[in-house]
């Protein structure tokens, strides 16, 4: 199994800043692409920012700019900085790791993984 575990957010005026981490932790072999999923109320669940093991990222296009995403590949660790917050970046942020798994006959395949959630709410 992998746990995947948040932590961070909480409650911020608009312009400020706020940090979130995410510790990927279990029994895995690897760990693939990493990033950060965003809920806004009524709405679906969208992308904010991926990153790979090389490093590369992909933001969503809000973002670019103000939100930064970084790893620590040591600690199975992404990151997700934010600054020059707005109020529609309100929304549970969530954590995806895709991980590299063994399974029961040796083989080894990708499964996604999600954290809880954790609230990020910015206000006007």
């Amino acid at each position: 199994q992998v746990q995947v575990v948040e932590s961070g957010g909480g409650l911020v005026q608009a312009g400020g800043s706020l940090s979130l981490s995410c510790a990927a932790s279990g029994n895995f072999f690897s760990l693939k692409s990493m990033g950060w999923y965003r809920q806004p109320p009524g709405k679906h669940r969208e992308l904010v920012a991926i990153i790979t093991t090389g490093g590369s990222t992909n933001y969503k296009d809000s973002v670019k700019g103000r939100f930064t995403i970084s790893r620590d590949n040591a600690k199975n660790t992404v990151y997700l900085q934010m600054n020059s917050l707005k109020p529609e970046d309100t929304a549970v942020y969530y954590c995806y790791v895709r991980a590299v798994v063994t399974l029961s006959d040796s083989t080894r395949d990708e499964y996604d993984y999600w954290g809880q959630g954790t609230q990020v709410t910015v206000s006007s």
